[in-house]
């Protein structure tokens, strides 16, 4: 028998991982939103006396049996940094479907979605995720590796929107720009150095589906996810210098092409 290819090997590991990974989420405000949506797969919860309390009917609403843990010794596999305020919850990662399905341009507006390139801090996802509810975002999406994970972290930067915001992962995010291109979307690339502002493209793809396209601070987008922009734009600031991280620009530029 002809021994598989490397690659296929490879990527039959990577499938095997992804079906047995779990997440481990903390904080109150992130697990009782996790324990409250259906979509969550949810496996074991080990929150405090006083945690639990807090967490009110949403414990008994999910259908878990918490386990009751020491507040001293709390037995689960967090950084030593993380504030967990006496929750905890192992879950699987969500699942939102192919990025087709979400990106479907059809309703009643044209839809904005946020793609990230190699954005790799959870705590700012976590704020893009935020805003994406905010201003009414279909999805934010990143590629499966060099991005941020999701992770505990994320989820409560992103305090609840994790489990109500889509966070797609794809496999190549030029493939998915592309196949974006052929939906009808614009895709609109965030640079400091654009020649184009924010405020001037926003009347011009007012009434288009929208891909906002930011990139990690510091290097920015790779050659191809520029490449693969229909138009750069910039954020001009009200004096000669100034700048945004790269959660308070998808702010600012999703509150621009809402209005």
């Amino acid at each position: 028998m002809a021994q598989k290819p490397k690659w296929v090997v490879g990527k039959e590991r990577e499938r095997r991982a992804a079906a047995n990974a779990t997440v481990w989420l903390f904080g109150l405000h992130a697990v009782r939103d996790a324990l409250e949506n259906p979509m969550r797969e949810r496996l074991r919860l080990v929150v405090t006396r006083n945690a639990a309390d807090r967490l009110g009917d949403a414990v008994a609403r999910s259908g878990l049996e918490p386990e009751i843990a020491d507040p001293r010794r709390f037995p689960v596999p967090l950084d030593p940094g993380s504030v967990h305020q006496g929750a905890a919850l192992e879950a699987k990662p969500l699942d939102w479907g192919r990025l087709e399905d979400v990106a479907d341009p059809g309703g009643a507006r044209p839809p904005r979605l946020v793609l990230l390139d190699r954005v790799t801090d959870p705590h700012n996802v976590g704020a893009i995720l935020r805003s994406a509810e905010v201003f009414g975002a279909r999805a934010v999406v990143a590629p499966s590796r060099h991005a941020a994970p999701e992770t505990g972290a994320l989820a409560k930067s992103a305090s609840g929107a994790l489990e109500r915001q889509p966070y797609l992962r794809v496999g190549n995010l030029g493939d998915a720009m592309e196949r974006l291109r052929a939906m009808g979307y614009e895709t609109v690339g965030m640079d400091g150095e654009a020649p184009e502002t924010l405020d001037e493209a926003a009347p011009q793809v007012a009434d288009r589906p929208v891909a906002l396209v930011l990139g990690a601070e510091g290097p920015g987008l790779r050659e191809r996810t520029r490449a693969l922009c229909d138009r750069m734009v910039r954020i001009d600031p009200a004096g000669a210098f100034g700048s945004l991280n790269v959660s308070n620009a998808a702010a600012v530029a999703l509150h621009a092409l809402r209005r």
